[in-house]
């Protein structure tokens, strides 16, 4: 049984989103203090976060910077702001998907099942992807080079493993947000490039410079060994 944590101060929509979901058979809880939201969530240990934007004491972007420091469960944001700029920061913060309000229970539903799916049952071993003397492991999410240990968030290591297991040739933006997003529609080409810049800041730290390079009007390759 999954165990998903939902941080939504309204309380006729967290209450209709928990039985909701509590009746698919996930174990769904309800954050009571906001300005404990950390505590509940280390005593909780969900494997899901669906989080609000506009909170009481802090907003939810800062709520997921703090998950992001210690977890990397898939965290999906639910919130009335829904433009452009709220979208790209919600994915800058670490975020893994965005459900405008209002939305429809059996739509939240299907993007939680797809992220649990994704998240948990295709986490099967895979093989080792190198790169410039480190190695991605998929299965822990981490880049590893010498003694660096780069975490990377779910969509930083979906697009890592999808460039090297395509070294050599140039990967479309548009296979790129396939694999990352099949089933949301609102990601655009800002949202692509946050996840695609913030990788490369982490592979910089590493000594890999450049390691990922924009092929203008056709995609990503990573052509090192």
């Amino acid at each position: 049984m999954y165990r998903i944590f939902l941080v939504e101060d309204d309380p006729i929509i967290a209450e209709r989103v928990q039985q909701h979901l509590m009746s698919w058979g996930w174990q769904v809880r309800a954050a009571a203090d906001f300005s404990r939201v950390m505590e509940e969530f280390a005593a909780f240990d969900p494997q899901l976060v669906l989080l609000d934007i506009s909170l009481p004491v802090y907003n939810g972007y800062h709520w997921c910077g703090e998950i992001r420091k210690v977890s990397r469960v898939p965290v999906i944001f639910l919130s009335s702001a829904s433009d452009n700029m709220n979208i790209v920061m919600a994915m800058h913060m670490g975020g893994d998907d965005f459900i405008p309000k209002p939305f429809d229970l059996n739509v939240l539903t299907a993007k939680v099942q797809a992220l649990l799916r994704r998240t948990y049952e295709f986490s099967r071993e895979q093989p080792e992807l190198t790169l410039g003397g480190g190695v991605l492991r998929p299965g822990e999410g981490v880049f590893v080079k010498g003694d660096m240990r780069l975490e990377l968030t779910r969509n930083e290591l979906r697009i890592l493993e999808m460039l090297l297991e395509n070294r050599g040739r140039i990967v479309s933006r548009d296979a790129l947000m396939e694999r990352l997003w099949s089933t949301d529609s609102f990601v655009d080409e800002n949202t692509l490039s946050v996840n695609v810049n913030r990788l490369r800041k982490k592979l910089e730290t590493a000594g890999l410079l450049d390691a990922i390079r924009t092929r203008k009007g056709e995609g990503y390759i990573i052509e090192t060994p």
